[in-house]
């Protein structure tokens, strides 16, 4: 774990595909807060591969989507979706290579909206791609295809941290 950083826990036993712990094709990330961010590091292997020794863009579109997700999870501790998403992608990221993908909350607009950002880092701190993401969140009535176990879950969860 990097000086300064706090690991923080997830659920185990969902399927989630970028941090679920019961997907055998999933990412499994692990997350940790470092200041304003949350950060995880991965290594992809040849199972994401885009163009040949790249990964794909919809798993690097993924990594940004899902460190934001976390950031709202961990800092706001609300349900909610992504809704809308910008990516720009500005060199390649490697497979095989240990790479970062850091995020943080711009700005909370009201009880309705959270925007973030987040990057993909290589180990010399390159940004390989950016992320920008508005989030909306998500009250009661608007779970209803959440089982009431995930929901409580996740809110055992916002309490541990």
């Amino acid at each position: 774990m990097k000086v300064g950083a706090t690991n923080i826990p997830k659920l185990v036993g969902y399927n989630c595909f970028a941090c679920g712990t019961e997907n055998p094709i999933g990412l499994n990330l692990q997350f940790r807060k470092n200041q304003e961010y949350v950060c995880a590091d991965i290594t992809l292997g040849k199972n994401y591969e885009g163009w040949e020794n790249m990964a794909h863009g919809g798993i690097v579109s993924t990594l940004l989507d899902e460190i934001m997700s976390w950031t709202v999870i961990y800092f706001k501790k609300v349900f909610f979706v992504t809704r809308n998403m910008e990516v720009k992608f500005r060199r390649p990221v490697p497979l095989n290579q240990l790479i970062t993908v850091k995020g943080k909350i711009t700005r909370c607009d009201s009880n309705r909206m959270i925007s973030a950002e987040s990057m993909i880092q290589d180990k010399d701190e390159n940004i390989l791609a950016r992320g920008r993401a508005t989030f909306a969140i998500l009250h009661d009535k608007d779970l209803r295809l959440v089982s009431d176990k995930l929901k409580e879950d996740m809110k055992m969860l916002f309490e541990s941290f």
